[in-house]
């Protein structure tokens, strides 16, 4: 299967509800690799690379969130893979 890579916006209820640790933890269980980080605005941002069908439940994930959250949408912007990362990180 090829590998792809996302870079993902979500909106709603996502600070303060450990959205980037569990993204975190999600990416680790599904052999994903990038980062996640808050924006300014309230949004979190990530960049998933990997497997398609990995990146793709990441994205599924990233609708729902860890239960804390609320999710009020989720934007996707496909990027070209660049393997670029040894793992997933939360950044700031």
């Amino acid at each position: 299967m090829p590998n792809s890579r996302i870079h993902v916006y979500i909106r709603g209820r996502v600070q303060g509800v450990c959205f980037r640790m569990y993204t975190q933890q999600q990416a680790g269980l599904s052999g994903v690799t990038g980062w996640v980080r808050n924006m300014h605005d309230g949004r979190v941002e990530a960049v998933f690379e990997g497997e398609q069908s990995s990146v793709e439940r990441m994205v599924a994930w990233c609708h729902e969130g860890p239960s804390y959250a609320s999710v009020e949408s989720v934007e996707t912007v496909a990027e070209e893979y660049r393997g670029e990362f040894d793992g997933f990180s939360i950044t700031y």
